[in-house]
């Protein structure tokens, strides 16, 4: 369905020797200068040595889903929540809206199965793939044909975003119980223990940790046999929202655009993305570390250095959505600060 090119080292010296130039000792802008050449990787070709690089009209995409592990208590939120904060969105009073304007992003939030569908669908795009996964400790969350499915509605939506002038998009997601399901998943496709893996989510007491450990286990103890691709797990222990980011992680790196994936939950979706596309590394940046426990792994294994660490843990993208200044910050250091021979400046380097 997706083909994802590596990016080009062609210009790798030019671009090195671009940011070296610049009036400033070798590394001093930290982070900031190797994002700046791994945006000049993706956007450089042979016929453009000279472009200058730029984000158009960045699209943040949040991707909602319900749990069947939910139901049996592994968060502190009912599953009547996930709804809830999808009607919020709609209004305009989420963190995510409030992020989402403030950094200029084109917000659209997607139900991809959510338990009750909304009485409303004015301002969320339908792309439903059932009433909320099965309990992925009694059964398979969803079928093969589920998540082919959604990798086909992801790319629908990366699409109209790439067709209407974005080269960027940022991943969010909502969905009760889906610490669950990315932790499960982690587990399987970096074959760790859980206890590596999983967290406290959204702030759980001891004991729904330990019931959310067991139920976790239980999952991939019922699941072990069928944990054989990517896919296979994505559908056996995965969300509707997990599928349908990592279909759009695989769609965007496909259209050479940018992705800037969130907290754990994004990163699960990008490990799977990777498994299935590992070129599709080079088009993601990572932005910032959450505070759930597994995710520190989860970037070690990407070789993923986050942009921020604020001890956030809300999803909805917000961490990604804080990202966009830096990356902005990147791309005008490359583009507009003086080279030491502009300036007149004595090198330094």
């Amino acid at each position: 369905m997706f083909a994802v090119d590596p990016v080009s080292r062609k210009f790798d010296e030019q671009i090195a020797l671009t940011i070296n130039q610049k009036t400033k000792p070798l590394g001093a802008l930290g982070k900031l200068e190797p994002l700046a050449a791994q945006i000049a990787r993706v956007q450089l070709s042979k016929d453009s040595e000279c472009k200058k690089l730029e984000i158009t009209q960045p699209g943040m995409l949040v991707f909602a889903g319900d749990h069947g592990i939910a139901k049996f208590g592994v968060s502190i939120a009912p599953i009547d929540v996930t709804r809830q904060m999808v009607q919020n969105f709609v209004a305009g009073g989420a963190a995510i809206n409030v992020f989402s304007k403030q950094m200029g992003f084109n917000l659209e939030v997607i139900d991809c199965g959510i338990a009750k569908p909304l009485d409303n669908y004015r301002g969320v795009t339908q792309h439903r793939l059932g009433e909320g996964t099965n309990a992925i400790h009694q059964a398979p969350a969803m079928s093969i044909d589920q998540v082919r499915h959604g990798f086909g509605y992801a790319e629908e939506v990366v699409e109209r975003h790439h067709l209407s002038g974005s080269n960027l998009i940022a991943l969010g997601e909502m969905g009760i119980g889906n610490t669950s399901a990315a932790t499960a998943m982690m587990a399987a496709l970096l074959e760790l223990d859980v206890s590596r893996c999983v967290g406290r989510g959204t702030g759980i007491d001891d004991k729904t940790f330990e019931r959310k450990s067991a139920l976790i286990n239980e999952a991939l103890k019922l699941h072990r046999s069928k944990l054989v691709s990517p896919i296979h797990i994505l559908a056996h222990l995965g969300g509707f929202e997990i599928v349908q980011m990592t279909g759009a992680i695989m769609a965007a790196a496909d259209r050479k655009m940018m992705v800037i994936i969130d907290g754990f939950i994004a990163t699960a979706a990008a490990i799977a993305a990777v498994k299935l596309h590992p070129d599709a590394r080079d088009y993601l940046i990572f932005a910032h570390k959450s505070n759930e426990q597994g995710h520190r792994i989860m970037l070690e294994h990407l070789k993923a250095e986050p942009l921020l660490d604020l001890d956030m843990r809300l999803g909805e993208g917000t961490g990604a959505a804080l990202a966009l200044p830096l990356v902005q910050a990147a791309i005008n250091f490359y583009n507009d600060m003086a080279s030491f021979a502009a300036a007149g400046v004595e090198d330094v380097v």
